[in-house]
């Protein structure tokens, strides 16, 4: 399971508005049950209203997704099925929202 790949959403009830999970945790922890992953959220209203940092998007087949870095969690790596992409080209929008959620916008 590597860094920055992303998995469909396994849990039904939250997967229409974040279809995806991207996987945070470095594969250096990969014997450890868990992962820390971020949502990929769908968002219907403009993002004009929040800060530059955090209104930053990435793609996934085509759909552009919000990268909610508030809303990380650890999940059982058992749940993360087969990725379906990789944004390890994305790596440094995924850490810069994360960074604006630590740090501070």
């Amino acid at each position: 399971m590597a860094q920055f790949d992303v998995y469909a959403n396994p849990t039904a009830a939250s997967r229409d508005g974040y279809p995806y999970l991207v996987v945070l945790q470095s594969d250096q922890l990969d014997h450890l049950s868990t992962r820390l992953v971020m949502p990929l959220q769908r968002l219907e209203r403009s993002h004009g209203d929040m800060p530059r940092r955090l209104a930053q998007w990435v793609s996934i087949a085509g759909e552009a997704l919000h990268p909610a870095a508030h809303q990380c969690v650890a999940m059982p790596a058992r749940l993360l099925r087969k990725p379906v992409a990789s944004l390890v080209a994305e790596q440094g929008t995924l850490r810069d929202v994360i960074e604006a959620v630590i740090s501070g916008v």
